[in-house]
């Protein structure tokens, strides 16, 4: 999201929950927001990217992939054809929702 937009970028989908803080809406250039992709607030707020979270996160955010809303929007995701750029507000992309996503949808 830091980055500046790349024609290889393809379709670019924002996929946190809350509107990155300080950000204006014109000034993110994103094809889609995709709010139900994200981890619920529960699951946000309990992870607090505590990394001795991660392994226990990646799974419950798995799980709430598998259902609802969130497996329509993961659909949603998996029917892109061409390139695909998740955008997420997160500093540490090693802990981040964005990289379990993108694992799940290179499965």
């Amino acid at each position: 999201m830091y980055d500046p937009p790349a024609s290889a970028d393809g379709r670019r989908v924002l996929v946190d929950r809350v509107w990155p803080r300080g950000v204006r809406k014109d000034a993110l250039e994103l094809d889609e927001w995709l709010k139900d992709v994200a981890p619920s607030t529960q699951l946000r707020k309990w992870y607090a990217h505590d990394p001795d979270r991660f392994d226990e996160f990646t799974s419950r955010y798995r799980e709430e992939l598998s259902g609802g809303d969130a497996a329509a929007a993961l659909a949603e995701l998996r029917s892109v054809t061409g390139p695909l750029t998740l955008l997420t507000a997160t500093k540490d992309l090693d802990l981040s929702h964005a990289t379990v996503l993108r694992d799940l949808l290179a499965e």
